[in-house]
């Protein structure tokens, strides 16, 4: 696994801290390979308790052959492709890439098994990842073919010049029924495999929402991501009272309706091709099981929603 990062913010984060949630590995293995010197900060050797400032450069690479990455031959729904980038639908139940816990039967074995033309800016074990969309959430996901994409692709998404719409269902109706959640997510203190709104070693954080239908009980939500914050758009309606339906991480221990996943999906794509530098935009709808739950829930989900471009 390669590393890159520039630090952006004033965390005052030890870099073992640091480097274990944002690679999502142990923070052994990060200490060991600090202490190995595979990684440096400003090209020069640390300690595992060095406090990261703006402005670092971390490089550098970990050491792990409990990770290998194996083509593998898992469906892949390809909405759009062309020589620099692919455009997947992403189903759910399934991770991005893989990791200390998910080793295998990811997004990225399938990239594998489809083409070896994959950047690996990410780092060698996320071949073509530019961005994520979680375990259980559905929808539209780029991915990069060479460095020099990927790198132009990354810019676009700190820029804000990637436009990501997403449907959700959530409990209750939202008051104001629109409006922008601005509140900072970050590392939960409590429980480090989930993330909540805090002022603690957090970044800005925006979600623009407004209901497109709702009853006595639930919404449906179309969402706007202004930033991509880890669990961002499960965080922040949970913060506002209005928990996404079937989320089992920050949803409600008993629902209702019993659904396969969390009702969020990633429908609407737009942006300029980064190389051609021309229009892009892509919908897809949502798949069966969240159609089927707004069905239960007499939620009606507009047709021609994913033909909007």
């Amino acid at each position: 696994m390669n590393i890159n990062k520039i630090i952006e913010d004033d965390n005052l984060e030890r870099i073992d801290k640091f480097l274990s949630e944002a690679l999502n590995i142990s923070r052994s293995m990060v200490t060991r390979n600090i202490k190995n010197k595979n990684i440096v900060v400003n090209e020069e050797a640390v300690k595992p308790s060095y406090k990261l400032v703006r402005g670092d450069k971390i490089i550098g690479h970990i050491e792990d052959e409990s990770i290998v990455l194996t083509p593998e031959e898992i469906a892949l729904d390809i909405v759009y492709e062309d020589d620099y980038i692919i455009i997947v639908n992403k189903p759910h139940d399934l991770v991005v890439h893989p990791s200390m816990s998910n080793r295998s039967g990811t997004l990225v074995n399938s990239l594998l098994n489809y083409t070896e033309k994959l950047s690996d800016l990410g780092g060698s074990d996320r071949p073509g990842i530019v961005h994520r969309l979680d375990k259980d959430t559905t929808g539209l996901l780029i991915i990069a073919k060479d460095n020099d994409t990927h790198e132009i692709l990354k810019r676009m998404f700190k820029d804000r010049e990637i436009v990501k719409k997403y449907l959700a269902v959530v409990h209750g109706r939202p008051d104001p029924v629109s409006g922008l959640i601005d509140k900072p997510v970050g590392r939960s203190m409590t429980n480090r495999t989930k993330m909540e709104v805090t002022d603690v070693n957090s970044r800005p954080a925006l979600t623009e929402y407004s209901t497109i239908d709702y009853n006595g009980d639930y919404s449906l939500l179309d969402i706007s991501l202004h930033t991509g914050r880890t669990h961002q758009i499960r965080v922040h309606l949970k913060f506002i009272g209005h928990p996404i339906v079937g989320d089992k991480v920050y949803g409600y221990k008993k629902e209702k309706i019993n659904t396969e996943h969390h009702l969020l999906h990633a429908y609407y794509l737009e942006f300029n091709h980064p190389i051609l530098n021309k229009p892009m935009c892509f919908t897809v709808k949502p798949g069966e099981q969240f159609r089927s739950s707004l069905e239960k829930l007499n939620l009606r989900y507009k047709n021609g929603y994913e033909n909007i471009c």
